[in-house]
């Protein structure tokens, strides 16, 4: 097939029962990825790697590349008419635009797998939709809707390929950016995760940290075919969430950030709103499953825009598996 007879990101969306203004939505996410990747692709070229020598609400480092591809979002999208504000990860407060009767709120996490930036290994832009249930001037309190709420989300993937992986309800899609057209196409129809796999990805530096469930879970995955799990596991590790979902939408497997012991008063280290949430929505539309730890991620009720989370995600016999741990510790 050649892919001037594939279908364009555009058809696609026209086929889906969607209103016109969440299609054109999603086409502006795009088109700013598009732009965030051209950017990435330069690199050094254009001046964009390395530190800017700033810290985000989070506390942490801004890269260069973090704080350009945040700006890109806001500004390409705060005058469209379809959006009543924004969040990001990279912003304290939310971002009102001069639209506050638009349908839609958007949150992201622009540039997730910073510190990838600069050794050239997979990035990605996390991006979430929702509904603006109120009239009248946003809040944060428009923001804090349960996982389960979304309308759509998505990650684009900046690798070999550029990638978009696009979910509104009905499913996850694939759309490979073709450098020619400047066109997402769909390379990749309605994605299921296998039930059962054989890898699992989590960062073994901090296993000393661990709550026992996780450290019960991984020991018996590392004694592969001697142990009681009877067969031979292969672990993974890009740090960089979006590339490691989107291993796991491909061929499944599992990915794990658990809570752990070094801030045992925050839940976890991702956050809810900007990585969570929308990657647990794909998961699921894919055939897979996310928690916590006991509970699902998309039942979760957010008290605060940058509230963190312990992430369990990925083909569902492993997170059955790993919640009746945590149930019965």
């Amino acid at each position: 097939m050649t892919s001037h007879s594939m279908t364009t990101l555009s058809d696609f969306l026209n086929s889906c029962q969607i209103d016109v203004d969440l299609k054109l939505l999603i086409t502006d996410i795009a088109n700013s990825c598009n732009s965030i990747s051209d950017s990435v692709r330069k690199g050094a070229l254009a001046n964009i790697l390395g530190s800017a020598g700033t810290g985000n609400v989070q506390g942490e480092t801004q890269q260069k590349l973090d704080i350009f591809a945040n700006e890109l979002l806001l500004k390409s999208n705060e005058n469209t008419g379809r959006l009543a504000a924004m969040a990001s990860e990279e912003n304290e407060a939310i971002y009102p635009t001069p639209h506050s009767s638009g349908k839609y709120l958007l949150l992201f996490d622009p540039l997730d797998g910073s510190s990838n930036i600069d050794v050239n290994v997979s990035i990605g832009t996390i991006f979430s939709i929702l509904e603006k249930k109120s009239t009248g001037s946003v809040t944060e309190q428009d923001f804090l809707q349960a996982g389960s709420k979304q309308i759509a989300a998505g990650y684009v993937l900046y690798g070999p390929q550029t990638i978009l992986v696009l979910t509104t309800g009905s499913g996850v899609n694939m759309f490979t950016l073709d450098q020619e057209s400047q066109t997402f196409l769909l390379t990749n129809a309605n994605i299921q995760i296998p039930k059962d796999t054989k890898e699992f990805a989590i960062n073994m530096s901090n296993m000393r940290h661990w709550a026992s469930p996780v450290h019960r879970y991984v020991n018996e995955c590392l004694a592969g075919s001697t142990g009681v799990r009877n067969k031979d596991f292969n672990m993974r590790w890009i740090a960089s969430m979006v590339a490691d979902v989107h291993r796991i939408l491909i061929r499944g497997g599992l990915f794990m950030y658990p809570w752990d012991q070094r801030e045992p008063n925050k839940p976890g280290k991702l956050r809810l709103m900007y990585e969570a949430n929308p990657m647990s929505f794909l998961i699921e539309q894919a055939g897979g499953a996310s928690i916590n730890g006991k509970s699902r991620i998309l039942d979760i009720q957010p008290s605060q825009l940058h509230e963190r989370v312990s992430v369990i995600l990925g083909s569902e016999n492993e997170v059955q598996l790993i919640m009746n741990y945590h149930i019965t510790n």
